[in-house]
């Protein structure tokens, strides 16, 4: 398996090359199962973006420089530290990216829920590119495609929730997903401090893990109260009318991102059990049951 966000060549038209070697030889445990719905949207992206390249559709450089991310032309091109991540420099660097996501997707999608993984996801692609304004001093102002920031963020999370999975590099040596993940971490630091040189941007993935670890550190808090005021807010607000055709029994639910929580919640409790729930889990389902009494006639 390979892995690297790259600066784009403006004379050839090319991203760089490089990354780490490796192919993942995974079975049982976390990787077991199918492709979940947005692990495969993203494969699907990724690569009609890339063949849309190779096929000339869309060239190259024109891709580079209207997709991707540099500080110099981020005020200019404010959708770059999105669509950065969509574009890559060659089959090699969007196949290495995929393959990170293929295996590595799946089982924090099925643990955190489909919404919850695209924007962990997301999150860290945008944060990966941003760190390039923190760094701005030490890398100057590159021009950086490919998803691996992102991907570097998911890995981070299969590490934070499996860190004693075996992770196979070339598939034969067995590796702790804590211990890869901290090399990687490691490798990409003293990459980024030595800075300029060679076309992987090891800033970006290094951007990526320490976007992830704020994330899995302080989202799910910050989420909670953002969700806790937003249903103060709604209680302040006069409720509207609702109508209903006559003898309609349906029954109120949650709405949002509460409603896709709690679809998430219940599809772990029937794959795992509700031992399984952690303590925050048990809680915001209590707090949805405690919402859902207080409803008039139990309706919404």
């Amino acid at each position: 398996m390979g892995l690297a966000d790259r600066r784009y060549d403006e004379r050839t038209g090319r991203g760089g090359g490089g990354g780490w070697g490796g192919r993942g030889g995974f079975g049982g445990g976390p990787f077991a199962g199918h492709l979940t719905p947005w692990v495969r949207r993203l494969l699907a992206v990724n690569f009609a973006v890339w063949l849309v390249m190779a096929l000339g559709i869309l060239p190259a450089r024109l891709a580079s420089d209207l997709f991707g991310f540099s500080v110099a032309t981020v005020l200019t091109r404010p959708w770059s530290p999105l669509t950065y991540m969509f574009v890559h420099g060659g089959f090699m660097h969007v196949l290495f990216n995929m393959v990170g996501v293929f295996f590595f997707g799946p089982p924090l999608e099925r643990e955190m829920g489909g919404t919850a993984f695209i924007r962990y996801y997301l999150i860290c692609g945008v944060g990966a590119a941003l760190t390039a304004v923190l760094l701005i001093g030490l890398i100057g102002t590159p021009r950086v495609i490919g998803a691996s920031g992102a991907v570097f963020g998911v890995m981070l999370a299969f590490a934070w929730k499996w860190p004693d999975a075996p992770i196979y590099i070339w598939g034969v040596l067995p590796v702790k997903a804590k211990w890869m993940v901290g090399v990687l971490g490691l490798f990409a630091l003293l990459a980024t401090m030595q800075a300029g040189g060679g076309s992987v941007a090891h800033w970006a993935h290094l951007g990526g893990l320490v976007t992830g670890v704020v994330y899995l550190q302080f989202g799910a808090g910050l989420a909670a109260r953002f969700r806790a005021l937003r249903r103060r807010t709604r209680r302040g607000t006069a409720p509207r009318p609702v109508h209903r055709e006559p003898g309609s029994r349906r029954r109120g639910r949650p709405a949002g991102d509460d409603l896709d929580e709690v679809d998430r919640i219940l599809d772990k409790i029937r794959e795992q059990g509700i031992d399984a729930l952690s303590a925050d889990e048990q809680a915001f389902l209590d707090q949805m049951s405690r919402d859902y009494r207080s409803r008039p006639d139990g309706r919404a």
